[in-house]
């Protein structure tokens, strides 16, 4: 039987290559904002001999993600593995510079979606699923104020779920992925010389190694 994958931020990036990567054993549902980015993330997942339902939707839309849980239930009852890779890079400035929009959105996209995300998910995934989070470890890093904090904010639910789920399950897990020519990223290091950075393939492959979803 097909196992089930939600992967929630699965358009592009890391994200995408772990819906790729998931492809032949899983039906994944991808959820990103980007309708043109899931389709031509699907065509790939067909190319794999793989299935994916695509969730055109903004994580940061409680509604939205509810009645996306609520379908996933309807129809499944149960899901075996949530990836969230969903995140909003904020422009790097000093702490003292004056708080905007990006503070907001970055609250928003990167702690109270998962706040919102893990008890609407982790009935579906129940004592057996899987989930799992990353953690870039930029907090308290020059010019990573606005970004870091709301990362922080983040990895500190994950890891109270985590360490509350150890013995009833799911299972969840926190990976540390390596540097990528992402778009996240190139927004951090403008002009990095990206040859020398992992695939996002690569750590796709590596992570779900870790974890024991692939050998």
């Amino acid at each position: 039987m097909t196992q089930l994958a939600l992967i929630t931020g699965a358009s592009r990036g890391l994200g995408a290559a772990l819906a790729e990567a998931l492809a032949p054993s899983h039906h994944i549902i991808a959820v990103a904002r980007t309708t043109g980015a899931l389709e031509e993330l699907d065509d790939r997942i067909k190319a794999r001999g793989g299935s994916a339902t695509l969730a055109p939707m903004d994580v940061t839309n409680a509604d939205a993600m509810a009645t996306l849980c609520r379908g996933i239930f309807d129809r499944w009852g149960t899901l075996d593995l949530w990836m969230h890779t969903a995140i909003f890079a904020a422009p790097l400035s000093p702490a003292n510079s004056p708080l905007g929009n990006d503070w907001d959105k970055s609250l928003a996209v990167n702690a109270s979606a998962t706040a919102r995300l893990i008890p609407f998910v982790a009935p579906l995934l129940g004592e057996k699923g899987q989930a799992v989070f990353f953690d870039d470890a930029r907090a308290g890093d020059k010019f990573f104020g606005v970004y870091g904090a709301s990362k922080a904010a983040q990895m500190a639910l994950v890891r109270s779920w985590q360490a509350e789920t150890v013995r009833i399950g799911p299972k969840v897990h926190i990976a540390e992925p390596a540097g990528m020519p992402t778009a996240v990223r190139a927004r951090f290091f403008p002009g990095e010389d990206r040859a020398k950075l992992a695939s996002t393939a690569q750590e796709a492959a590596r992570i779900l190694r870790a974890i024991g979803i692939l050998s």
